[in-house]
């Protein structure tokens, strides 16, 4: 018995009906993107490991999709590793290169091995796919696209309020009207990590606090104290979560609570003019909101961060970035400040989907449809296909001679609102027979009124 077939798990087949809807999400956000003066660049699928390793995390490396070295890749192999099972010593010498994870460590390499031929600041945007070997569920999934647009080589905090603006310009074209941006800055929880006395545990302590929607106070909690901070610094975070009021209130009460380190103090700083000059300029739909436990643990953030849900929709974060002051360094390309965002296609997919936002899609698909007769009105059929085609009239001609029947249903499931006879007695009249699938009327037509009816059909 033959095997059914599958596909691997994290990934999706999609039929036109969702291809057409994803594609109205691209085009949406590509047009915001054009809008707001990006460019579109794209890097290759994989890149060499050495790009991608050490640039998540810890928990970033590990949901890294490596690929086996062509060949017989066990050759390089260490008989000691191998007998082992050392995965960790193995996997370098069996795997030189990675699917890529995300779209901001290939764009800082692209950034440092096309420096000579860009204008900075750089402003690009990028919509291709990404891996993650991540546990697959609502919302989450190992293939996935990712929509980025960055801007490096300028400090400004302008970009981070165009960021901002860019986001609200996306969603309020996509219809959503409840959308949430939330803000926070790296040095706020730096300076939170330094009153807390844990400045050296700065990374377990904002990876911990980016699961707090997902495991609570209780599950950081004891995460942080596995990675050795302790009680009474953990204690001292208890006024972050209890942060609350309007942006203005919670920047005082961070500027209170931060007192004694300048980072966080400059990180409030950075955060009030953000939120001041956005607040002066205005919003079309978004609601802008301070949230002090937003991470994103990931390393390379050092200023702010920016994360977007939509709360009516339970699909988790539909867009995410922030500012990286010295991405590129690790490229060896030193000084080159950065800031991007990312849209989540597939979430917003999901939240478009649950909300009904989405409008009646039109599929690709011909204005008419030729009868197939037999070889010699075949061919007269295609000659008159060719023609119309020329014209920007999509026709399309039934590959099979079969029974009428099944032709016009073909064009009556695809829509296709006019079928072509073209018989014996129309070839010796050098005319055709167009019907309206519609109506149902028929008329006797010449190549050229064949063409001007279609064109203004």
């Amino acid at each position: 018995m033959a095997v059914k077939p599958s596909i691997p798990k994290g990934t999706r087949d999609f039929s036109p009906n969702v291809v057409a809807q994803r594609n109205h999400i691209f085009s949406t956000i590509k047009a915001s993107f054009e809008l707001f003066g990006f460019q579109p660049i794209e890097t290759p699928a994989f890149e060499n490991s050495s790009t991608l390793m050490g640039k998540y995390g810890e928990e970033g490396d590990r949901l890294i999709f490596k690929i086996l070295n062509s060949g017989d890749y066990l050759n390089k192999a260490s008989d000691v590793d191998l007998s082992s099972k050392n995965s960790q010593k193995l996997t370098p010498q069996i795997s030189e290169k990675a699917l890529r994870y995300d779209l901001t460590v290939p764009f800082a390499r692209y950034v440092v091995q096309h420096q000579n031929d860009i204008i900075f600041p750089f402003k690009r945007y990028q919509m291709q796919p990404v891996w993650r070997a991540d546990r697959p569920q609502k919302g989450r999934f190992r293939e996935f696209y990712q929509c980025d647009a960055d801007v490096v080589g300028s400090t400004s905090l302008w970009q981070e309020v165009s960021f901002v603006q860019l986001y609200d310009d996306v969603f309020t074209k996509l219809k959503f009207s409840n959308t949430v941006i939330k803000l926070n800055n790296r040095k706020i929880l730096s300076g939170i990590a330094e009153i807390m006395g844990a400045k050296d545990k700065l990374i377990d302590f904002t990876v911990a606090l980016d699961k707090l929607d997902k495991i609570g106070i209780e599950g950081i909690t004891k995460e942080m104290l596995g990675k050795g901070i302790s009680h009474k610094a953990i204690d001292k975070l208890q006024p972050l979560f209890n942060l609350k009021g309007s942006n203005q209130e919670k920047l005082a009460s961070l500027r209170a609570m931060l007192s004694a380190s300048a980072e966080g103090l400059k990180g409030v700083d950075e955060l009030q003019f953000v939120v001041d000059t956005v607040t002066e300029v205005g919003l079309q739909s978004a609601n802008l909101e301070i949230d002090v436990t937003l991470a994103r643990g990931l390393n390379y953030y050092t200023g702010a961060i920016i994360e977007v849900e939509i709360p009516s929709v339970k699909v988790g974060s539909v867009g995410g970035g922030g500012r990286y002051d010295d991405l590129t360094g690790i490229f060896g390309l030193k000084g080159i400040s950065g800031v991007g965002i990312s849209f989540g296609l597939d979430r917003i997919y999901l939240a478009l989907e649950a909300l009904n936002l989405f409008e009646a899609v039109v599929l690709p698909k011909p204005k008419v449809l030729f009868i197939n007769f037999g070889k010699k009105e075949a061919l007269y059929a295609v000659k008159t296909i060719k023609v119309l085609r020329q014209n920007n009239i999509q026709a399309e001609f039934y590959p099979e001679a079969a029974k009428m029947k099944k032709q016009f249903g073909y064009a009556d499931k695809r829509a296709i609102p006019f079928v072509v006879l073209a018989g014996s007695t129309e070839i010796e009249a050098q005319q055709f027979t167009l019907k309206n699938m519609q109506s149902g009327a028929q008329q006797n037509c010449t190549l050229e009124e064949l063409q001007e009816i279609l064109k203004n059909a």
